[in-house]
């Protein structure tokens, strides 16, 4: 695949808006300005895209919850064994003696992937929980 040719065009802004960005570009480790306007755009136009429920997205689930919870675990397991075509994969980490987090790739609609999200995470026993939707298309 290659790369579409790069466009210049102008941008008009505030110096202190600029030296704001400049300091921004310092702290994120950006090479040029260039890179760091791309990174924006794109960041906006997928905060864009997974507002629309019928789009497609790529999620990562991760849930902080108490192991010690009667029933919570297999009530987790229940949910993602209906849900399996959404599922990409579980990661299962053990944080002490009564915690664990759970980080689940999700895939499919957004309506569907926020609605499983808020599936899992409305468990008694449930502490955190936190869904990051993503989407390559038209990126």
């Amino acid at each position: 695949m290659s790369t579409p040719p790069l466009v210049r065009f102008g941008v008009s802004i505030e110096s202190d808006l600029l030296q704001k960005f400049d300091r921004f570009l310092e702290h994120g480790g950006y090479g040029t300005r260039s890179e760091a306007f791309r990174d924006l755009i794109r960041a906006r136009l997928v905060e864009e895209r997974v507002q629309d429920p019928d789009a497609e997205a790529i999620g990562v689930l991760t849930l902080v919850y108490n192991h010690h919870q009667r029933e919570l675990e297999e009530k987790l397991t229940d949910v993602q064994h209906h849900a399996h075509h959404h599922i990409i994969t579980t990661t299962h980490v053990h944080l002490d003696h009564d915690n664990c987090m759970e980080v689940i790739l999700l895939r499919g609609k957004v309506a569907t992937v926020r609605a499983l999200a808020t599936a899992l995470s409305s468990f008694k026993g449930v502490k955190h929980s936190n869904i990051a939707l993503t989407s390559v298309r038209d990126i």
